[in-house]
């Protein structure tokens, strides 16, 4: 299977998150994106991340009858920082992805791609992909890439957290069924200002 692979914390999947995902896969050819929610981001600060069961179902949710996306819970079972070097190391052979498989990073994640966990080994193994986040130029990214022309879509899941928090529609940011799911498991809703239990961040 020809496979290219989203990480993300997914807190929560928004419809950015789902268009990026569906343009790669047909732009590009792959037959599956795989999304893959982490468990303890190393790139981004922890401290707002809710429980991976709720990301991840969050995330079955939205996907549920796209045949190209499928979400892997790999790096929620592995459990401690999750290493994308190891979640590739694991995803080619559940999957039996052949060839090299795609991997997609926000153009704003380009310059501290050096600091990843084996960064050199971990661009000589997969096809990177550079997604759009803002439509800004970012610095020059010495390895091996592509770019997908994904539409820059101005939602992000702190976005979402915050307006949840202060009672605000979230209506066509994210799929119905995950809005659904925030209200019935009542997330998101410390966040804001007025009751902030935890610190904001922006993610993907």
């Amino acid at each position: 299977m020809k496979a290219a692979i989203l990480g993300g914390t997914f807190n929560p999947v928004h419809v950015g998150h789902l268009c990026l995902a569906e343009e790669v896969r047909s732009a590009f050819g792959y037959e599956r994106v795989i999304l893959v929610p982490a468990s303890i981001p190393v790139h981004k600060d922890p401290a707002p991340v809710i429980p991976g069961a709720h990301r991840l179902a969050m995330l079955r949710l939205a996907v549920a009858g796209s045949e190209g996306l499928i979400v892997d819970d790999g790096e929620l079972v592995r459990g401690g920082p999750s290493w994308t070097i190891d979640t590739v190391a694991e995803l080619v052979p559940r999957y039996g992805i052949t060839g090299r498989p795609g991997l997609v990073i926000g153009d704003d994640l380009a310059a501290g791609f050096s600091a990843w966990k084996d960064a050199e080994r971990l661009a000589r193994t997969v096809d990177l992909i550079l997604a759009r986040r803002t439509g800004e130029r970012h610095a020059e990214f010495p390895w091996p890439h592509r770019v997908v022309m994904n539409p820059l879509i101005t939602v992000s899941s702190s976005d979402i957290r915050q307006r949840v928090a202060e009672c605000r529609s979230i209506r066509f940011l994210t799929p119905d069924p995950v809005i659904a799911y925030i209200a019935a498991h009542d997330l998101y809703a410390g966040s804001g200002p007025a009751g902030r239990r935890e610190e904001r961040t922006d993610d993907a």
